[in-house]
């Protein structure tokens, strides 16, 4: 007679996957996981790994055992990942992110520095808060290394997420964020329309008038972005459809160079970087005084980042360089 096949409880499956991946799983097994996902075919994987493939067949299957399931599908197209898969590679990509980043902070040490900082910034922090961060981090005895990124908050957010990043300064917003990242909103920004200062005196006549700005060139951030959808609210808000824009770009250069070369181009930018903007002789802010906010400017960082004294005592910086520009 047959013996009934016995499954363990969750709890001590749980138990005894816990103490296989601590006994048994290396770096090189997420590394090997990583190439998997990215050719999707072993002879590529062997080819990039410098191994054979029967090598690279025998390595995946011991990951496998390791995880106690099947991480990949094997299809027509080449090797797909599981539910269980995916699950993995996110933690591969966070795990080999954060090796990586400590080998760099560990090389920056050797050579008499501090540590490493990453840190993203989206294009319209004003300059104050740029001078306040980087006269700060680059002001620490000993100094620290810097990585700056720029780009939407999404973007750099997302960038943390994937451990790319240690913190952002960046605009507040309230999408979806798949891991735990605290945003400390430090200072707020007045909104201003911008135009070709040679077009200022014509564009200021009558009181603000929506539709009438609805005609003109407009810039406006990329499709799909917090931003963007701010923009498109403020013209339905006022009873008007959202114009089709000329450019789109988060680019303040292009935003630059647009507003010197078309008459009729406008766009909307915080007011302080407006001014900075408008300094080399090319824009103009309308006198116009909008009823609405921009998200505030925002730190964003994980909850372990946040600890580290340099990152701790970069956020005390900024709070106290943000009161400065609102005084």
């Amino acid at each position: 007679m047959a013996r009934p096949t016995v499954f363990a409880p969750p709890h001590d499956r749980a138990k005894q996957l816990r103490h296989t991946l601590l006994s048994r799983l290396k770096l090189r097994h997420l590394a090997l996981l990583q190439s998997v996902h990215k050719h999707r075919r072993l002879s590529s994987v062997a080819l990039e790994m410098g191994l054979s493939q029967p090598a690279i067949t025998k390595a995946l299957k011991e990951v496998e055992d390791i995880f106690m399931t099947p991480l990949f599908e094997r299809t027509s197209r080449g090797l797909n990942p599981t539910p269980a898969g995916e699950a993995v590679l996110h933690y591969a990509t966070i795990s080999l992110a954060d090796m990586d980043s400590t080998t760099k902070v560990l090389t920056a040490i050797d050579t008499g520095l501090g540590g490493r900082v990453r840190i993203g910034v989206t294009p319209h922090v004003p300059e104050a808060l740029l001078n306040a961060t980087f006269t700060h981090l680059l002001g620490q005895t000993p100094r620290v290394a810097v990585l700056a990124r720029e780009g939407t908050t999404d973007e750099l957010v997302g960038l943390m997420g994937a451990h790319e990043l240690d913190c952002v300064i960046g605009r507040s917003f309230h999408g979806s964020i798949d891991v735990e990242i605290t945003q400390e909103a430090i200072y707020q920004q007045v909104p201003c329309l911008l135009v070709p200062a040679k077009s200022r005196a014509r564009l200021s006549k009558g009181p603000l008038d929506w539709r009438k700005l609805a005609a003109l060139d407009w810039i406006m951030p990329p499709p799909n972005t917090p931003m963007r959808r701010t923009f498109n609210a403020i013209f339905l808000g006022a009873g008007v459809q959202p114009p089709s824009p000329i450019v789109e770009t988060w680019s303040l250069r292009s935003i630059d160079t647009v507003l010197r070369r078309e008459a009729n181009a406008v766009t909307i930018l915080a007011r302080d970087v407006a001014a900075e903007l408008a300094a080399g002789g090319g824009c103009a802010a309308l006198p116009y005084e909008l009823s609405w906010n921009l998200p505030p400017i925002s730190f964003f960082v994980s909850p372990g980042i946040a600890q580290l004294a340099t990152v701790r005592s970069l956020a005390a910086s900024l709070r106290s360089a943000a009161q400065g520009l609102g005084a």
